[in-house]
């Protein structure tokens, strides 16, 4: 049975008929019975449709019809078809649980508008179940990298696999593409997330207490050391190093690094004494480490220490299918953050933030999200023209994220995007097949 389909059981051929006639012509899915047990057979908790039936049916009635329906389902919507004498039946169906009734003879427009606000009923019943379900059955990993597209679904089934072992991990992106949060999932998902995540930023900390930061010392060590200190890998005991920026490094530095990750030991400034390393390491670079090691400016035997497992970031260029859908998500989190009230977010928004480039990335469109969820006005510009696409390929993206965006915007509903869009229901089925996209990538718990 299709999604959103109207059951109409009445037992007289000409009444089917016209029913399936007046729905069809609305563009709603319509499939008609004769019989209550044949319509019965069609109903099921995650059925997306409405019941629509007569009381006064040979055979199985429509208030048993009803019962039983209700009895899969309470929240089914059910519209009772009655005659002139049944209408203090179906009031008194109403507190059993019917939705609606519609008095006989009814004018078509009378039976479309019940069967659409019913529709609209049971999508958003669905929808709640849909989002409940998702909020406790996603996984940490998939609650921090959200996303529809192949590059993120092959990232997160990566991590996954990655966070059952014990291997250390390097991760290369450009700025802005998430290189912590994929660390911190990583993280969260392996038997290590109930000790210390020690987040160290290579880049910034100064060169002369870098080895300090990160092994520690004794008193005496150096001017101005009184008392003795943990190092940040001391402090990880149990846990995971997450190593950001790790190309910034020095080459002495790199050189004990290595000896750290080779032995899972340490020797703070000032002491002979070895210190045993129990920690995972993860390290991140915007760099090429490969190339920077081949220039010399980064030590290769610490990149084959590191790189046991690479993960690459991709870019939202990569994956513009997934902008929209990211930028709700977003707003969602500006919002609470902020305690302000959520925010509708317009289709025209969504298209202009679909079509943006993006260069820098989440950071950049979290930045945009914040705004929105603020009451700010966007600075969105224009497409970046000096892409390196050719014309025929950045149609095509601009079409796809178009397209995309639309479909956040509607929930996934094909019969308001196609309108929005001002295409023919036929011309967006063969777009988004051209585009790998699906109506179910896009709604409300999809």
């Amino acid at each position: 049975m299709s999604a959103e389909t109207i059951l109409f059981v009445d037992d007289e051929d000409h009444l089917r008929l016209a029913a399936a006639q007046s729905l069809e012509l609305e563009d709603l899915s319509v499939s008609c019975f004769a019989d209550g047990a044949a319509a019965l057979a069609h109903v099921a908790r995650d059925f997306a449709g409405v019941l629509v039936t007569d009381i006064r049916m040979p055979g199985m009635d429509g208030l048993t019809l009803m019962a039983r329906a209700l009895e899969i389902d309470p929240e089914i919507p059910v519209i009772l078809v009655t005659g002139h004498g049944d209408v203090d039946l179906a009031v008194q169906s109403m507190r059993d649980g019917a939705y609606d009734f519609i008095e006989k003879p009814y004018a078509p427009a009378r039976l479309v508008t019940t069967v659409q606000r019913a529709l609209d009923k049971r999508r958003l019943t669905l929808e709640n179940r849909a989002l409940r379900s998702q909020v406790g059955g996603r996984d940490a990993i998939e609650a921090r990298l959200t996303g529809r597209s192949e590059g993120m679904v092959r990232l997160r089934s990566q991590i996954r696999a990655i966070a059952a072992t014990e291997a250390d991990v390097l991760i290369e992106g450009a700025t802005g593409t998430g290189k912590e949060v994929a660390a911190r999932a990583l993280h969260r998902a392996s038997k290590r997330a109930g000790k210390p995540f020690v987040h160290i930023n290579c880049a910034a900390l100064p060169a002369d207490l870098i080895e300090s930061e990160l092994f520690g010392h004794e008193a005496g060590a150096f001017a101005g050391a009184t008392r003795p200190r943990y190092g940040r890998f001391e402090h990880a005991r149990g846990g995971t190093v997450f190593l950001d920026e790790i190309e910034s490094m020095s080459q002495p530095v790199q050189a004990k690094l290595l000896h750290a990750i080779q032995n899972r030991v340490i020797t703070r400034l000032g002491s002979n004494d070895p210190v045993v390393l129990d920690v995972r390491f993860i390290a991140a670079s915007k760099q090429d480490l490969k190339a920077a090691a081949e220039a010399g400016d980064f030590r290769a035997d610490l990149l084959y220490r590191l790189n046991v497992v690479t993960i690459r970031m991709p870019d939202l260029s990569e994956r513009r299918e997934d902008v929209p859908r990211l930028f709700v998500h977003l707003v969602a989190e500006a919002a609470a953050r902020y305690k302000r009230p959520p925010r509708d977010i317009p289709g025209a928004i969504l298209n202009a933030v679909a079509a943006r480039p993006w260069p820098g990335n989440v950071r950049e469109l979290r930045n945009a999200a914040d705004r929105f969820a603020l009451g700010l006005d966007l600075d969105i510009g224009p497409l970046d023209a000096a892409r390196g696409d050719g014309l025929a390929d950045r149609i095509a993206a601009h079409e796809k994220s178009l397209i995309a965006a639309s479909l956040t915007a509607h929930g996934g509903r094909l019969k308001e995007t196609y309108e929005a869009l001002g295409l023919s229901r036929k011309a967006l089925y063969e777009k988004m097949q051209k585009h790998g996209l699906t109506r179910e990538a896009f709604s409300e718990g999809g």
